[in-house]
């Protein structure tokens, strides 16, 4: 395959990733959906006494953000691989806990095997479209 090719692969790759962490960070902004990823952070996070629940959904919301964008914009886009990278292993304890709790979370609670699943392969084909 030419390097022509794999870089269009590439590109296409990271405009889809893009469009997923940037719709995916907007959401964190609505009010419901606060209120649910608040409740998914684990109980050892929320009592810390150095987090509050709905300001993580905040935060995560603006690295997803940055992160989208960051992968659109060539000086950044290896910065924003790894920092997505990073990003997904940081978030997965929410999601574990989610999937322990499938009655209070209903459909978001992806059981903890294919959710680790999904996620070590959204890091690999986030790294796979910048290399």
């Amino acid at each position: 395959m030419s390097s022509d090719v794999i870089d269009g692969l590439q590109l296409a790759l990271r405009v889809i990733l893009a469009v997923v962490f940037i719709g995916a960070g907007i959401i964190h902004f609505l009010p419901s959906v606060q209120r649910t990823m608040a409740a998914m952070i684990p109980p050892r996070l929320r009592t810390a006494g150095w987090t509050n629940p709905t300001n993580l959904v905040l935060f995560t919301g603006l690295c997803e953000l940055a992160g989208g964008f960051g992968l659109l914009y060539p000086p950044t886009m290896l910065l924003a691989a790894g920092a997505l990278v990073l990003f997904l292993a940081a978030v997965f304890p929410a999601n574990a806990y989610a999937a322990r709790h499938k009655k209070r979370f209903g459909r978001i609670a992806i059981p903890f095997v294919p959710r680790l699943i999904a996620q070590l392969v959204l890091m690999a084909l986030i790294v796979v479209a910048v290399i």
